[in-house]
């Protein structure tokens, strides 16, 4: 697709899936974009401009077929076909997301954890092998990897990056507090969990404040 979509109307592209999808769950066929805004409690030309960014999909006086347009942004977001993952860091956090099965039901599927711990290094994670770093080259090379998360301290993630770069990987979802400067041409998705929690004590605040 040749039109540049900004940022703001990508991110709120996963919001729109996940309430259609609860809609397909309730049985309902079809919607309007003043039911749906309602829903989200985004304007419904907001949804309209988001939408028409990628054609549209809604017909006047009918509204949108609620099961085409959750295939059809699925589609738009990649979801229709899967996206193996390896993760780098075997610890708290690299265990839980190798636990969420959620994640598979969407198409991204965790099929080793890397870390440089040997007393863990054997061990599997719902069937999932968790392998020493040094493994990785060989493994990368032998298996289709499309996304490596990194959930490791900082200070070694630019290194790690740098690595999986050289060795063909393009995707790099980044939970290390750290922002990776890569090149162009990779992927990558910096996901800072403090930065939430900070902006929800500012909100706690702020709502305090105005109860006043």
């Amino acid at each position: 697709m040749s039109k540049e979509i900004s940022q703001a109307v990508i991110r709120r592209m996963p919001r729109y899936y996940r309430y259609l999808g609860e809609l397909i769950d309730e049985g309902v066929e079809r919607i309007s974009s003043n039911e749906l805004s309602t829903r989200m409690n985004v304007t419904a030309s907001q949804i309209r401009q988001d939408l028409n960014n990628f054609g549209g999909f809604g017909q006047q006086g009918y509204g949108y077929n609620v099961k085409y347009l959750y295939e059809e942004i699925g589609k738009i977001m990649g979801l229709s076909e899967q996206h193996n993952i390896i993760i780098i860091g075997a610890g708290n956090l690299g265990q839980a997301i190798a636990n969420y099965v959620k994640f598979e039901r969407l198409g991204f599927v965790t099929i080793a954890l890397f870390d440089v711990n040997p007393d863990i290094c054997g061990k599997t994670i719902r069937g999932i092998p968790i392998m020493l770093v040094d493994e990785m080259e060989d493994f990368i090379a032998t298996h289709k990897v499309d996304i490596a998360a990194l959930t490791m301290p900082k200070e070694k993630a630019g290194a790690i990056a740098k690595q999986l770069v050289g060795y063909g990987v393009h995707a790099i979802w980044n939970f290390a507090h750290v922002d990776l400067e890569i090149d162009d041409d990779v992927v990558v998705e910096n996901v800072h969990l403090s930065d939430t929690l900070m902006q929800l004590s500012y909100n706690i605040v702020k709502s305090r404040n105005e109860k006043k």
